[in-house]
Order: structure tokens, then C-alpha cells, then sequence
């Protein structure tokens, strides 16, 4: 893997080069195997958290990690095109807007014990706006190489604190063309239930159950993107304890190996409909 900065991996973008990089301040990385109709993003996969931040925060490791989606870059690792977070949201949240990307509070408690001092949020904005100028960048040769493209949006969820059944996957689907994709859509939530998970896990799938897919890694894209559909993808957090902070390896091996296929046909299919 190679450290490039910004417009060194914008460079070999517009000039279709296969490269792994992390980003010269380490706070995403991308891998592009081949320059396909698709890309995955994990945008909440990281858990980095700049030292100088550590003693103004309110939150411990414990509670950054619960509300991080740890392993949603692993579950999609051997598509063509990965891009993923390596900071963890809670000093920018690469799916909020910049205005609102970093935090006052989370999650009903307050964060930093003083206010960040304007020098720290320009550090982490400048990083957020970073992301997404490599993000449009990817995005633009996409579609005038193919046309049309899919984007696999990857997140997970907390289920404890919900006082319902929850799906074991959720699509937000509020803030993409529904009458224009929904075939897409629905063929993707139901490849998605028809997954085999260790343990008697079953595979519910549904649509806006839980999440709505308002995030900004979404809506940057499809604003920007007349012909890429953005499919958030929620897991519920069914690969590991989420109280007791520990991961379960064969689950997260499962549904990365299954996704190997499903992705890939998904893709496929997507294109054949809708390249130009």
C-alpha cells in the first residue's frame, strides 16, 4: 500500500491506474484492483482518534467503538474498488454534511468537555473535505468509463437498545430515485435474505425499517450522480457482542465470503440494465 496525498490519488484516477493507497494524513484508504461498474464504501469503518483530542473527550474507547460500524470494510475487502474511513466518527462523521460533521454531543451525551478550539475542526474538516473530493473524483470516471454505476454503501447497526425486532439488514432507500431503481432495489434486499449466517442466524431483510439513508455519503452522490444508484446496506450488529466489545470472526467471515458473489452479481445485473 502507498501513502499519496490528495492529488496525487485524484492523478491516478483520471488516469484509470490501479493503486492501494492510504491517504498521506492516514484517514482513509482506497484499493483500486480494476476500474469496474461498482465501488464499496465503509465510511464509518474507522477507529482512529487523534491523541491531542483524548483528554478533552467526554466518551471512552468503549463508547466510540459501540457507535463505529467495525468490520464493514472487511465485509466487502475483495471487491475491485474499496474505499473506507480510518478515523473514527467521532472526530468527523464522513456521513454527516461538513457543517455538521463534527460533534457537540453524541448519542445523548455531551462529548468534549470544552469546545473544540477552531484549529482542531479545521484539521478534521479539512480531512472530511478531502474525502469527498477523492470521492467525486472516483465517482466522475466511473460513469464516463461505464455510464452507470452502483455504490455499496456499507454500515452497521446497535440492535440492543431497540424494543423491537429489528431486520438483520436494512436499505435506506429515501433519498434515491425509487421509481427508477426499484427493481434494483428489491433484487438487492432479497439476495441479501437469502444469506446463510452461522448460529441459526436468520437473514431478515428490509426496506427504511430502521434507517432511512440519510447520509451524506449518499446524498453527496446522488446529487452529484444522475446515474449512480447508492445502496446504504445496514447490518445489525449480529458479528459481534456489541456490549462486551468482542468481534465473532466466523460471522464476519460468512457474510464477507457470500458478499464476494452477491455483490458482484448484483452489479452486474445493475449494469446490463442501465449501462448507456
Amino acid at each position: 500500500m502507498q501513502q499519496l496525498s490528495i492529488s496525487e490519488i485524484i492523478r491516478k484516477i483520471e488516469a484509470e491506474e490501479r493503486f492501494e493507497a492510504v491517504s498521506n494524513d492516514y484517514s482513509f484508504t482506497l484499493k483500486i484492483d480494476d476500474y469496474v461498474p461498482y465501488l464499496c464504501g465503509a465510511v464509518h469503518d474507522g477507529h482512529q482518534f487523534r491523541r491531542e483530542l483524548w483528554d478533552n473527550c467526554l466518551h471512552t474507547e468503549y463508547d466510540r467503538w459501540y457507535e463505529e460500524d467495525p468490520c464493514t470494510k472487511e465485509f466487502v475487502k475483495s471487491h475491485p474498488i474499496v474505499i473506507a474511513g480510518c478515523d473514527s466518527r467521532f472526530e468527523y462523521d464522513l456521513n454527516r454534511d461538513p457543517e455538521n460533521a463534527i460533534y457537540e454531543d453524541a448519542w445523548g451525551k455531551k462529548l468534549w468537555k470544552e469546545p473544540l478550539p477552531a484549529s482542531q475542526k479545521a484539521h478534521s474538516l479539512a480531512k472530511h473535505n478531502a474525502f469527498y473530493e477523492v470521492v467525486h473524483a472516483l465517482v466522475k470516471k466511473m460513469e464516463e468509463k461505464f455510464g452507470a454505476c452502483v455504490v455499496y454503501d456499507m454500515h452497521s447497526y446497535n440492535w440492543v437498545r431497540w424494543d423491537r425486532e429489528v431486520p438483520v439488514i436494512n436499505l435506506g432507500t429515501a433519498n434515491v430515485d425509487n421509481a427508477r431503481f426499484e427493481n434494483e432495489i428489491e433484487t438487492w434486499r432479497h439476495s441479501l435474505s437469502q444469506l446463510k449466517l452461522p448460529h441459526g442466524i436468520e437473514s431478515t431483510s428490509k426496506i427504511n425499517d430502521t434507517f432511512q439513508g440519510n447520509g451524506y455519503f449518499l446524498k453527496f452522490i446522488t446529487k452529484n450522480f444522475k446515474n449512480t444508484l447508492v445502496l446504504a446496506t445496514e447490518f445489525k450488529k449480529i458479528y459481534c457482542d456489541e456490549i462486551g466489545q468482542v468481534i465473532y470472526p466466523e460471522v464476519v467471515a460468512a457474510i464477507e465470503e457470500q458478499l464476494r458473489v452477491k455483490v458482484k452479481e448484483h452489479a452486474d445485473a445493475f449494469y446490463a440494465v442501465h449501462n448507456m
